[in-house]
């Protein structure tokens, strides 16, 4: 797989598929591997790049701790490089919150944008729900601090996915979790990783889905409904029996949803 010099670093680039493009943006903790079940059915119809982001697994990062920005200027970058303008683009999680940025500011890059579950947390600040989830995430990075990536990496996982989610997964997805975890502590130490400019989200005219499962944690349907509200052309989906990573865990009903999306 080639790397792609952006914006400084070098990212982990694979593409597959012919057609319109379609970009995949994967969440905190994981690797453009996250899209494996979903990447050749998608790579039927539409010409399909995933790479893993800055600080990710097979990717560069950056000399200095990275921001959520640097992110949304690596996504713009390998659209503009790849000459993928304007794209589709589809992204989970951290992931989802990475593209609603920059779909925020430069929203000629996209043709449709389908964004599952962004923890944008200062959306719902007020909310007992959200106020738990960021009590929870000190704990977190504490253990990243004490060089016990996999301990913080189970208890994180069984906050946002459910108790008995961490002894479920496989263990090259722990493992990938274990190996991304100090970059997902420079991500919580961003100042502005749960911020969102809905003003300039409001006045995009790009077709968006924002998409949740109806086994996730509350908090998420409480920021997709603020985000729903600030944007004119946004839908909500939700997609049932399924939480916080449709991609792996219903993988033909999501690429489905996705391809409704992207052809309307």
């Amino acid at each position: 797989m080639p790397l792609r010099e952006v914006n400084g670093v070098r990212l982990l680039v694979e593409e597959s598929g012919s057609g319109d493009p379609l970009v995949l943006v994967h969440g905190s903790w994981d690797d453009r591997q996250a899209w494996v079940l979903v990447e050749d059915d998608l790579a039927r119809r539409f010409r399909v790049v995933s790479y893993d982001r800055r600080g990710h697994t097979g990717s560069e990062d950056g000399a200095e701790r990275g921001s959520r920005r640097d992110d949304e200027d690596d996504l713009a970058g390998l659209i503009e490089t790849l000459d993928l303008a304007p794209a589709h683009v589809v992204a989970n999680s951290f992931g989802a919150s990475i593209a609603l940025g920059l779909a925020a500011r430069q929203p000629e890059l996209f043709r449709t944008l389908c964004a599952h579950e962004p923890p944008l947390v200062s959306l719902a600040a007020d909310d007992p729900a959200v106020a738990t989830f960021g009590e929870a995430v000190p704990p977190v990075l504490e253990l990243i601090g004490r060089g016990e990536p996999e301990a913080a990496a189970r208890e994180f996982v069984e906050i946002v996915l459910g108790p008995g989610a961490w002894d479920m997964m496989h263990e090259a997805e722990r493992a990938t979790m274990v190996a991304n975890a100090d970059t997902f502590a420079g991500e919580a130490l961003d100042p502005a990783w749960a911020d969102i400019d809905l003003d300039a989200l409001g006045g995009i005219t790009v077709s968006v889905l924002l998409t949740q499962g109806d086994q996730s944690p509350p908090m998420f349907a409480r920021i997709i409904a603020r985000l729903a509200a600030a944007m004119d052309n946004a839908e909500v989906r939700t997609l049932p029996g399924a939480g916080h990573v449709p991609h792996a865990t219903h993988p033909a009903a999501y690429v489905a949803v996705i391809s409704r999306h992207a052809a309307g």
